[in-house]
């Protein structure tokens, strides 16, 4: 805990320096009252902190309907970390250690980016879903999806009608900086279409040869 501490001095007297206000609290209960209370450009969370940890403090920012931007620290470096940070309601993610200079870029993006408008309902015919409580439907029926799944099926809804390439799923959705096998984009859309199509006779994902994917505007 005491790194932890020097941690956030050392961040606070950085960003400060460097044009920042900022409010530091030492546990998520504290950082959770904090960020209900205040009209906050951006949030810096550690996942790694006592008493809530930072999904759940995130989780409870999104429910309260706190739309303030939101970048996670974590020591961790795993995919599922991410994954999860960003299915939460993150807008971006560093891993520890990190380059001050990086943090405040990334925190600069995000408050020119602003506080987004709470989600709302995506559709594209009887598909939808809802990216706040992370809930897909066809049909009236519920689809459970895996986190990686729930956000590539979000990317293409996002862009339905639209032909997006591999490369740009892959630059929505896995990390800026994945340096694997694009074929990984295939694999996932192929789990997709067992949940979203294959049940109920449809084909809305539409593989467009040389150029990437399509989700059919009207749910195919």
């Amino acid at each position: 805990m005491e790194d932890e501490r020097r941690l956030a001095e050392t961040l606070r007297r950085g960003l400060t320096a460097d044009g920042f206000m900022v409010d530091v609290a030492h546990d998520g209960a504290d950082g959770l009252w904090l960020a209900k209370s205040n009209p906050y450009d951006v949030v810096v969370l550690d996942i790694m902190i006592p008493k809530l940890n930072g999904y759940d403090v995130c989780r409870a920012m999104r429910a309260a309907s706190v739309w303030t931007p939101v970048l996670m620290l974590t020591a961790k470096d795993g995919e599922h970390d991410q994954v999860d940070a960003f299915d939460l309601g993150a807008d971006d993610y560093l891993t520890k250690p990190f380059s001050f200079l990086v943090l405040v870029a990334r925190l600069r993006a995000l408050v020119r980016r602003g506080r987004p408008e709470r989600p709302t309902v995506l559709y594209a015919g009887d598909l939808s879903l809802d990216p706040a409580a992370h809930i897909v439907t066809r049909a009236d029926n519920t689809i459970a999806l895996t986190p990686r799944e729930f956000a590539v099926l979000h990317f293409l809804i996002r862009h339905k009608g639209d032909v997006v390439s591999k490369s740009e799923i892959l630059q929505g959705v896995w990390d800026t900086y994945y340096d694997g096998d694009d074929n990984v984009v295939e694999v996932y859309v192929g789990y997709l279409r067992k949940k979203i199509d294959q049940p109920f006779n449809r084909s809305s994902i539409q593989t467009v040869r040389g150029a990437g994917y399509r989700l059919a505007s009207d749910g195919g």
